[in-house]
C-alpha cells in the first residue's frame, strides 16, 4: 500500500520528521524501564476531584457549551485570564488581545501561518524546544540560532546576527524565545537581557513570541517582569498553558498580543480546528472561579519542587561529578546535563540496557549541529524511588564508559 502513497505525498509530508520524544516512547514501555524522557506532569498531583467539581458546569449550562462557541475563545474564561494574569501582563488584558487556543503548540502553528512565508528565518536559542522548531520547520521557516548560557539567550550577539542576514537579503519574521526554565535547558532569561532583546526586536522591527508555559511553576528566587510587561509597542505575543498548573490532557492554552495579530491567527484557527473544546474551557473557567487553581497551585510547586530536590539529591549520590555537569533549575520541569568527554548517544544506549532513558540533547538543536555532549531529564513524572533508581543506573553507565 506505501507505493501507492508514494506519490501522493507532499513535499512536506516526504521531508517531516518524527518528534525524537515520541520516537523513545516504545523503549519506555520495556518492563521495569525507568523514564525522563518524556516532559509529562505527574499525574498523582492532578487535582481529579475540584475538576470533577467543574465538571458540574455541564449540568448547569450544558445547553450552551455544547454547542459551537466563537473561535476567539469562551468569554467568562478570557475574563478570567484577563484578571489573573495582570500580574504578569503588567495591566488587565482586552477579549480583542487573547485567543484560546488547543494547547501552546498551536499558539506557534497559528503565528507561523499568519506571518511565515517559505524561506523566512525565525530567530530562536539554541538549543530550544523539538516541538515549536518542529512546526516552524513544517512551515518552511529557517532558523538563526543564538547560543545559550546560564542566564539565557546571549542577546548580545543578536545584532550582528541580523544585519549579516538582514544585508543578505533574509527575512526574519519574530524571536521564538522560553524565558522562564527553559526547555531543555532549565534556565530563566535575565531581566537585563529580556530588557535588551525587546530594544533589540523594536529597532529592526521583529516580532517576540514569548513562551512562558512554566512561569507559574516556580520554586526559587523571584518571579522575573515578562517581556510583554515591558512592551510598549504591541511587539511581543506572550503564549501560556494551562497543561502544567492544571492537566496537559484539557489542551487548553492562550495566547496574548496585539489586536490585529490575534484577528489573523483567530481566522487561521477558523479553518484548522473552528474553536478550542467549548466544553472544555468551561470546565477550565469553572475550576478557576471555584477558587481552585489558587489553592491547588502551590500544592503543585512544593510537589515538584520536592521532586527537583530529590533528583538533585540523587544526582550527587550516584553520578560520578568527574564526568558529568547540570545547573539546579529554580522551577520547571528539566535538568540539562552535560558528558564533556562522553557522547550522550554512546550513554543512551548503554542507559537504556540498564533500564533508563532520557532525551539526547542533540535533538533540541534547530539546525541539527550541537548537544553531542548532552541530554535532557524530566524530573516530575518519576517517583521518588524510580528517581533514585533511575540516576543510580544513569551512574554505574557513565562509570563503564569512562
Amino acid at each position: 500500500m506505501s507505493d501507492f502513497f508514494d506519490p501522493l505525498f507532499s513535499r512536506s509530508a516526504k521531508n517531516i520528521k518524527p518528534s525524537p520524544i515520541r520516537e523513545i516512547l516504545h523503549l519506555v514501555r520495556k518492563p521495569g524501564m525507568i523514564s525522563f524522557a518524556g516532559g509529562m506532569p505527574d499525574p498523582e498531583i492532578f487535582p481529579i476531584e475540584q475538576f470533577q467539581e467543574a465538571a458540574n458546569i455541564i449540568t448547569r449550562e450544558g445547553k450552551d457549551i455544547m454547542q459551537y462557541g466563537t473561535t476567539e475563545g469562551y468569554p467568562p474564561l478570557k475574563d478570567f485570564i484577563s484578571e489573573w494574569t495582570a500580574p504578569k501582563m503588567g495591566r488587565k488584558l482586552q477579549h480583542e488581545e487573547i485567543l484560546i487556543t488547543a494547547g501552546s503548540s498551536q499558539v506557534v502553528d497559528l503565528l507561523c501561518w499568519a506571518l511565515i512565508d517559505e524561506g523566512d528565518y525565525v530567530v530562536c536559542e539554541d538549543p530550544t524546544f523539538l516541538g515549536a522548531t518542529g512546526t516552524m520547520r513544517n512551515h518552511k521557516a529557517r532558523f538563526l540560532t543564538v547560543p545559550c548560557d546560564e542566564n539565557g539567550m546571549q542577546v548580545d550577539l543578536l545584532p550582528d546576527l541580523i544585519e549579516k542576514t538582514l544585508a543578505e537579503g533574509g527575512r526574519i519574521k519574530f524571536i521564538y524565545t522560553i524565558v522562564n526554565f527553559h526547555n531543555p535547558l532549565g534556565c530563566d532569561l535575565s531581566l537585563e537581557r529580556r530588557k535588551k532583546l525587546l530594544d533589540i526586536a523594536k529597532r529592526y522591527g521583529i516580532l517576540i513570541l514569548e513562551d512562558d508555559p512554566y512561569g507559574y511553576v516556580r520554586f526559587d528566587g523571584e518571579d522575573i517582569p515578562s517581556i510583554f510587561s515591558m512592551d510598549r509597542d504591541g511587539i511581543v505575543l506572550f503564549a501560556c498553558s494551562f497543561s502544567k498548573i492544571l492537566a496537559p490532557g484539557t489542551r487548553v492554552a492562550w495566547c496574548a498580543g496585539d489586536k490585529d495579530l490575534i484577528r489573523k491567527m483567530t481566522v487561521f484557527k477558523q479553518g484548522t480546528d473552528v474553536c478550542t473544546s467549548v466544553v472544555v474551557q468551561a470546565m477550565v473557567w469553572e475550576y478557576c472561579k471555584l477558587g481552585h487553581l489558587d489553592s491547588f497551585l502551590p500544592r503543585i510547586i512544593d510537589h515538584y519542587r520536592n521532586k527537583r530536590d530529590r533528583m538533585e539529591a540523587a544526582f550527587h549520590a550516584h553520578l560520578p561529578l568527574d564526568l558529568i555537569s547540570w545547573q539546579k533549575p529554580a522551577g520547571g520541569f528539566f535538568y540539562w546535563m552535560t558528558t564533556p568527554g562522553i557522547r550522550a548517544d554512546r550513554l543512551l544506549e548503554k542507559a537504556v540496557d540498564k533500564g533508563v532513558a532520557f532525551v539526547l540533547g542533540s535533538a533540541f538543536y534547530p539546525t541539527d549541529s550541537g548537544g553531542d555532549n548532552n541530554f535532557r531529564m524530566c524530573f516530575t513524572f518519576a517517583s521518588p524511588e524510580m528517581t533514585d533508581t533511575g540516576v543510580k543506573r544513569l551512574g554505574e553507565a557513565l562509570r563503564e564508559l569512562a
